[in-house]
């Protein structure tokens, strides 16, 4: 296994709760919510292709949204699309599911709504989105950039940086303190699940949960 797909294995193992807590200890912006799994419970992670859309306004130039970023992207991606948080428009739908399937990508995260969700669940596609709508983007949107440097909620998110979704909301962690970001959020993972067995066996809730035990600050 490569050391990429390693670094990725051990993001999946963790929530996106305890990564933002992490991000937030190494100074970092933490994770976001509103963005929701369409479907079922999909835990992802992967480095991120970045897509901006806009308004389209003039002539249209021929070619759909997406359709070149997906063609690039490989089987460690996922693809993140800025769509400035609106819900009128759909930024994925099912046929750039079913692209982004073939070529085995991990999932999809789109600042805005989705549309055909059923195909997204039926191919066991992951997409996370704000809403859905069953309203096209052709004729509405373009494709402003792909792969540049884009805000997904405030968070600016870089092609390859390290995306992380589930349930519980969106996390983005530079490339290049990835490691720094994954040692950190597994200390914290192994630090709650000893507070979790402690309550567990029957120590008092305010023991076990000491704020300098919490923060990794507490004496051994």
């Amino acid at each position: 296994m490569s050391a990429e797909a390693t670094l990725l294995e051990q993001f999946t193992a963790l929530d996106t709760a305890t990564v933002s807590d992490a991000l937030d200890a190494c100074g970092l912006p933490p994770g976001q919510g509103g963005l929701r799994p369409m479907w079922g419970r999909p835990k992802v992670a992967g480095f991120a292709v970045t897509v901006e859309l806009e308004s389209l306004s003039g002539e249209h130039d021929g070619s759909h949204i997406l359709t070149g970023a997906i063609a690039e992207a490989g089987p460690d991606d996922v693809i993140v699309v800025a769509n400035g948080g609106r819900t009128d428009v759909s930024s994925w739908g099912g046929i750039v599911s079913v692209g982004a399937a073939v070529r085995s990508v991990r999932g999809a995260i789109t600042d805005g709504a989705c549309r055909d969700v059923a195909q997204a669940r039926d191919l066991g596609f992951p997409v996370f989105a704000r809403a859905q709508v069953p309203a096209t983007a052709r004729g509405r949107l373009r494709q402003r950039s792909t792969g540049e440097p884009i805000s997904i909620g405030g968070v600016r998110v870089r092609a390859g940086d390290v995306v992380v979704a589930d349930e519980g909301g969106v996390v983005v962690v530079p490339r290049e303190r990835a490691t720094e970001v994954l040692d950190a959020a597994q200390r914290l993972a192994e630090r709650e699940a000893a507070i979790e067995a402690e309550v567990r066996a029957g120590v008092p809730l305010p023991q076990a949960m000491r704020d300098a035990r919490l923060a990794g600050t507490e004496a051994r």
